[in-house]
């Protein structure tokens, strides 16, 4: 994805990722000269790796890179070679168990730390973030396939994060009444709840860890991480950093593994809190297994993201943002465009979308000038290739069909080019499902009032988007529209973290959102005091009514 794609993601307000993304590729795109100079590199030794030929990645437990004494093994492959990147354990019972307690000995002492040295901490992570962001990067763009630019924009948005949780000071603040009644204040306090868990996704390697244990650390927390088995080494070196950076033994550990180590999280006993990026059923097992042991469960799952084309839009604009809204990350974002509404005269303009889709160029990620690289894994492409084939088995037309694209330099890569359906009904399967690549379905509504009401009727509330130069359509639809995120001529509204990610119905449970207020409140819980200091030490008697605190006694 070219720096067109970053202000699909991000808007015109973040420029400064264009200009970071565009060093980014000035600087190191050249040591890339020949198109598999990165997959042939040598290995960098982070210490989360062992030195085998081909590495196996460690667990972090307590403060500690260990390798696991597992017999179970997963293969991480490179989704543009099928080349074996590193083999993930199953984590055993007992170094889960060791995980779990090692965050829980951690915990006194963590939650004693001021929070202002823990927020130095954090101060410590940003700055070696932003010195390492590079290698995260290519780390990510080896095992998930996406572009290097579009890696770094992961790596930014969880930086993002991190940086707010510098503010952490002031978000934890509580509150206070004085005098609620004659001597009596009232004042309450956050705190943090003990040890906390994530389970991250593949598509986001970097962004959903960094959304997870910064926040929930800063807030006195202790956590342990289960990154996607498909892509652990990014969180690897993210703890690597972390512990660079000064947190200290135990406070952030790492486990791996598949549903064991899911259910595991759920049923542990010590974990208080789990967060949850990732698919639907997924999301609602872990949802429905963790609130049954008694625990907090905030869980971001499927999505499918609305655009409704206004015939007053910007035409250039919308077309550019609608391709790079679609089709950036090979269309595996849960705000990814999956759905473009077109109403009245708009849907002339379907073709000059396929035509833009066209000219975007499928690669792997590492190679220069690279909009998609390749799906995650073989059996995701497949599942794509599917629900294409249902469209046009269920009335659809395929004007832009991206599954007979092979690359000639990675054959065996799992790439899929831009495809562009036409004439989709909200009965279709492709449709109603996720599709999670590089392809747009198409409706066609005759009234805004139309669009509305189909978006609402579809059971996923993640994030929407508007193109009309009407302040009154626009001002109608962020109203009646029935999610969680609106973009007003931006085609991938994501909050910055001062905001909260504010998914809705299908595509979000539990008790808060990720990052922001909410975040810092799901992360914490509220102690409320109510206090009663007297200069004097008279009795005024013993009384066993409902105590008033507010109504004086009147004269």
């Amino acid at each position: 994805m070219g720096s067109s794609g970053i202000n699909a993601e991000y808007g015109d307000s973040t420029t400064i990722i264009i200009q970071l993304t565009q060093q980014f590729q000035a600087m190191h795109l050249s040591r890339f000269s020949s198109s598999r100079s990165l997959l042939v590199s040598p290995r960098i030794p982070y210490r989360c790796f062992s030195s085998s030929s081909t590495p196996t990645t460690k667990n972090f437990i307590g403060g500690q890179f260990t390798e696991s004494k597992t017999k179970e093994w997963i293969d991480v492959h490179n989704p543009a070679t099928q080349e074996v990147v590193t083999r993930v354990p199953h984590s055993t019972q007992e170094e889960m168990n060791a995980a779990v307690d090692a965050a829980s000995k951690a915990f006194p002492a963590w939650r004693e730390t001021s929070v202002s040295n823990r927020v130095r901490i954090m101060f410590n992570y940003v700055n070696l973030l932003n010195k390492n962001m590079d290698k995260v990067a290519e780390i990510i763009t080896k095992e998930q396939g996406k572009t290097l630019v579009d890696a770094k924009g992961d790596v930014f948005r969880g930086l993002e994060v991190v940086e707010h949780s510098c503010s952490m000071a002031t978000l934890m603040m509580g509150e206070t009444v004085e005098n609620v009644g004659r001597h009596i204040d009232l004042y309450s306090y956050l705190q943090p709840l003990g040890v906390c868990a994530g389970i991250t996704p593949f598509n986001f390697p970097a962004m959903i860890p960094l959304w997870m244990f910064p926040m929930a650390i800063t807030c006195g927390n202790t956590y342990v991480l289960k990154p996607s088995e498909r892509v652990p080494s990014a969180s690897m070196f993210l703890a690597e950093l972390a512990k660079e950076a000064g947190v200290p033994d135990g406070v952030l550990n790492v486990i791996h593994g598949a549903r064991d180590a899911v259910n595991f999280i759920c049923d542990a006993p010590a974990i208080k809190a789990i967060s949850f990026v990732g698919g639907g059923q997924a999301g609602r097992h872990i949802h429905d297994r963790g609130t049954k042991n008694g625990k907090r469960v905030q869980s971001n799952m499927a999505a499918k993201n609305h655009a409704t084309i206004m015939p007053d839009a910007s035409k250039e604009r919308t077309l550019d943002a609608l391709a790079g809204a679609a089709f950036g990350a090979s269309g595996q974002r849960c705000m990814a465009l999956s759905a473009a509404v077109f109403v009245g005269e708009a849907q002339n303009w379907i073709p000059d979308l396929a035509e833009k889709a066209k000219s975007l160029k499928v690669t792997a990620g590492h190679c220069q000038g690279a909009d998609l690289g390749p799906l995650i894994s073989p059996a995701a492409k497949e599942r794509v290739h599917r629900l294409i084939q249902t469209a046009v088995d269920q009335g659809a037309k395929v004007i832009l069909d991206g599954r007979g694209f092979v690359s000639k330099d990675f054959p065996k890569g799992n790439f899929i080019g831009p495809t562009v359906i036409t004439d989709v009904t909200p009965d279709m399967d492709c449709y109603k499902e996720e599709i999670f690549g590089p392809v747009l379905v198409c409706l066609k509504a005759d009234t805004l009032d139309q669009a509305i009401e189909l978006i609402n009727k579809n059971p996923y509330g993640n994030g929407t988007a508007i193109f009309t130069k009407s302040g009154a359509s626009a001002r109608k639809y962020q109203h009646e529209v029935d999610v969680g995120q609106i973009g007003i001529n931006l085609p991938i509204p994501v909050p910055l973290p001062f905001f909260s990610f504010t998914g809705s119905r299908g595509s979000f449970v539990g008790s808060n959102h990720f990052y922001g207020k909410t975040g810092v409140q799901f992360y914490t819980q509220i102690k409320t005091i109510t206090s009663n200091w007297r200069e004097d030490e008279i009795s005024s008697g013993v009384t066993v009514n409902m105590p008033i605190l507010g109504q004086e006694k009147r004269k």
